[in-house]
């Protein structure tokens, strides 16, 4: 049965991904940064008697990547899949950014999942065969307003799994995208909105403030209505099992049409298409969200 590394396991995504592969028989090592917050993960395992190591794994501290693979490996024998999950969100219009914020998503977003990609890899030369999972986002694939710092790191993200899979496929080793949308996990924790809908934290003299305020209002209405995570993780292994052929793989109807539409239009209507999903003409055009509604009305 197949070895499994995932990163981020500590709850949403990851968490699901654990106990999926584990059903099916694989023996998993479920990392995570803090292990004091693997009870819920450790008590699911325990309730189906599934195989779930938990490991204490911060994807920023790369220096540790390789002790911590050879101990899987010393003891499993083998690494067959990685799930690259863990991820942070800090959201905001760009230039109210500061750059350890900027360098925090990066590292934690792009520079970890690739830095123990490489960690894996001769692993899985050596046995001519692997899979190597990047979970990215639709942000991965379209730019929207006051989502800046963590767009870039998915395009990165993006931009390099395509790269490096036509390196490593001579040997049998197969890579993937996961292209989820909204879903319930703690991701937006430490972006929620206060009662003034800006981030926690954020400047109040932002000269973006009414654009934050509306995406991160918009985000909050959104989320009570989000799809649990559970359907990522049984995606996750049936990912595991196919060919490779497939990059790009939406976690469901919204992204496939999401990803369809995209990748079908130039530039122009591109940007047509992405101001008008995230609702910010009216920021565009110089007016507050009250004025844009008005206007609409007196044009129709």
């Amino acid at each position: 049965m197949p070895v499994v590394v995932i990163t981020g396991c500590s709850s949403g995504i990851g968490l699901e991904a654990a106990l999926a592969f584990a059903r099916t028989g694989a023996t998993v090592y479920a990392t995570m940064r803090d292990i004091s917050k693997a009870s819920a993960l450790r008590e699911a395992a325990a309730s189906e008697a599934l195989n779930v190591r938990v490991v204490a794994l911060d994807v920023t501290k790369s220096a540790t990547f390789a002790a911590i693979i050879n101990s899987v490996i010393q003891e499993a024998g083998r690494l067959d899949v990685l799930v690259n999950n863990a991820g942070i969100l800090r959201a905001g219009a760009y230039e109210d950014i500061d750059e350890s914020t900027l360098r925090e998503v990066m590292e934690t977003n792009f520079m970890g999942p690739l830095l123990l990609a490489q960690a894996v890899l001769p692993q899985m030369r050596r046995q001519l065969g692997g899979y190597l999972i990047m979970i990215s986002s639709l942000s991965g694939i379209a730019g929207l307003p006051g989502d800046v710092v963590y767009t870039a790191s998915k395009f990165a993200l993006e931009g390099a799994t395509e790269a490096l899979r036509h390196e490593v496929d001579r040997w049998g080793i197969k890579l993937a995208l996961v292209e989820p949308g909204l879903y319930a996990t703690r991701i937006f924790d430490a972006s929620q909105a206060e009662e003034t809908a800006l981030p926690i934290g954020y400047p109040q003299n932002s000269p973006y403030r009414a654009l934050v305020e509306h995406r991160q209002r918009e985000l909050r209405k959104r989320l009570p209505d989000a799809p649990s995570p559970q359907s990522i993780g049984e995606l996750l292994v049936n990912i595991s099992k196919s060919d490779g052929r497939q990059l790009r793989w939406p976690a469901d109807d919204l992204g496939k049409k999401l990803l369809a539409t995209l990748f079908a239009l130039g530039d122009c209507a591109r940007d047509d298409f992405l101001r008008g999903i995230s609702g910010t003409d009216w920021w565009s055009e110089g007016q507050a969200p009250d004025e844009i509604s008005a206007t609409d009305a007196r044009r129709s």
